[in-house]
C-alpha cells in the first residue's frame, strides 16, 4: 500500500520529521527564513508530551540544547546564519563534550544581517566547524522537501550513533517552498533507558561527568586524538552523494541544495535540446564530502564547474579534491541570487571551450 503524501512547507517538514524521529526537546529564538520551524515545534510539541522553548536568546537555546541532550533527550534547535553564529560556542561545547543533538540552519544572505534570501554562503561555517577548537559536525544538505524529511530523520541517527552534533544545511528557498512529501511512522525510540554516558537518576546508576573542560597536561590532546578517530569513521561510512548522468558528461558539475536543482534542470535542458553533454555530482553529506567520488571522476573528466550560491566556498574543497587532476571552474551568485539553467549551460560551455579554468560572478551594474 503506498504511503500518503502531504503537501508541506520545507521548514515544518522539519519539524515534523524531527518529532518522528524521537525528539521531545526543541530550544530556539525566531529569525527569518526558519521562523515557521518554531512555530511549527511550539504547537507540536505539547501534543506530543515533549518540551518547546523559546528562548531569550540563540546563546540560551544552544545551552539548553546541551543539558538536554546531556541528559539522555533527543533535542534540537534551529536558526539562520547570525543566529546559527551565536550558537557556535555551544557547539563547540556539544562536541567537546560528546553529546548527540540535531540544527537546522536555514541559510539567509549575508555577511551581516544581509537579507531573508535564500543563499549557501554559510557553508564555511557548517563544514569547518564554525567555532573554536578541533571539531567536525556531521553536515547534510538536502535539495528537495522530502529530503528535509529523510535527512533530518538520518541526521538524529547520526547523531546518536557518533555521540557527535548533526545538521542539516538548508536555505531560505527549501525552507518556505512547498513541496509533497511521505513522512515516516514515528520510531519507536524510548529514552527512559538512558544511555550509558548520560545524567540521569540515581537509581542504579554509576555518576558521570559531562564536560568540555580538561585541564590535565595531555588530557585534551589525548580527547581530540580519540575524537580524530571518530571523524575519521564518519569519513569512511557516512558519505553520501548523487551521480547524475555523468558517465558521457563532457563538463561535470558540482552543486548541492537547490543550486543542484538547477544544474540538474540544466543538465536535462541541455541534453533535451542537442547541447553540451551535463552531468552532475551532488553532495549530500557535505561533511563528511565526497572527495574520493570527485577525485575518480576528475581522472576521467578534464573539466569540471562547480554551480553554488557562495563566492566558492565549496568550490574550495572540489579543488582539493580533484588536486590538479582536472580543469574546474566556477559559477558563483552570491547574497541571494541563484544560477538560472542557460546560465549554467553557457558558463559550462565556455568553460570547455577554455584552456585555463574560469570564474564567473554576476555581473555588477
Amino acid at each position: 500500500m503506498a504511503q500518503e503524501r502531504s503537501l508541506m512547507k520545507g521548514n515544518e517538514a522539519i519539524g515534523e520529521a524531527a518529532i518522528r524521529a524521537g525528539c521531545r526537546f526543541y530550544a530556539g529564538y525566531p529569525i527569518t527564513p526558519q521562523n515557521e520551524l518554531t512555530e511549527y515545534m511550539s504547537r507540536r510539541m505539547p501534543e506530543v508530551g515533549g518540551t518547546f522553548i523559546q528562548s531569550e536568546s540563540e546563546l540560551a537555546a544552544i545551552n539548553m540544547v546541551y543539558g538536554a541532550a546531556a541528559a539522555g533527550a533527543r533535542a534540537m534547535t534551529s536558526s539562520s546564519g547570525p543566529g546559527i553564529s551565536l550558537k557556535q560556542e555551544g557547539i563547540s561545547y556539544l562536541c567537546g563534550a560528546e553529546l548527540p543533538c540535531f540544527y537546522a540552519n536555514i541559510v539567509r544572505g549575508g555577511p551581516g544581517l544581509g537579507n531573508i534570501a535564500p543563499a549557501q554562503s554559510d557553508y564555511f561555517q557548517a563544514t569547518r566547524g564554525g567555532g573554536h577548537g578541533d571539531y567536525r559536525v556531521i553536515v547534510l544538505g538536502p535539495s528537495t522537501v522530502q529530503e528535509l524529511v529523510d535527512l533530518t530523520m538520518l541526521g538524529f541517527e547520526l547523531a546518536d550513533r557518533y555521540r557527535n552534533p548533526a545538521m542539516i544545511l538548508g536555505d531560505g528557498i527549501l525552507g518556505q517552498m512547498m513541496e509533497p512529501v511521505v513522512m515516516s511512522d514515528a520510531i519507536e525510540y524510548d529514552a527512559s533507558p538512558k544511555k550509558e554516558w548520560a545524567l540521569g537518576s540515581s537509581e542504579g546508576r554509576s555518576k558521570h561527568l559531562i564536560t568540555s573542560v580538561r585541564l590535565a597536561p595531555g588530557t585534551l590532546e589525548k580527547h581530540n586524538m580519540h575524537l580524530l578517530e571518530k571523524y575519521r569513521k564518519v569519513e569512511e561510512d557516512e558519505v553520501r552523494y548523487e551521480l547524475y548522468e555523468v558517465d558521457d558528461a563532457d563538463v561535470v558539475l558540482v552543486a548541492y541544495g537547490t543550486a543542484a536543482r538547477v544544474a540538474k534542470a540544466a543538465v536535462a535542458m541541455s541534453r533535451q535540446n542537442g547541447g553540451i553533454k551535463l552531468g552532475l555530482v551532488r553532495p549530500i553529506t557535505l561533511w563528511p564530502f565526497p572527495k574520493t567520488v570527485i577525485s575518480d571522476i576528475a581522472k576521467d573528466k578534464p573539466d569540471i564547474l562547480v554551480v553554488e550560491m557562495s563566492l566558492g566556498q565549496m568550490y574550495e574543497d572540489v579543488l582539493l579534491s580533484v588536486c590538479g587532476k582536472a580543469k574546474v571552474s566556477l559559477l558563483a551568485h552570491t547574497g541571494g541570487g541563484l544560477p538560472s539553467e542557460a546560465e549554467i549551460v553557457e558558463t559550462a560551455k565556455r568553460a570547455k571551450s577554455s584552456n585555463e579554468a574560469i570564474e564567473v560572478y554576476p555581473s555588477v551594474d
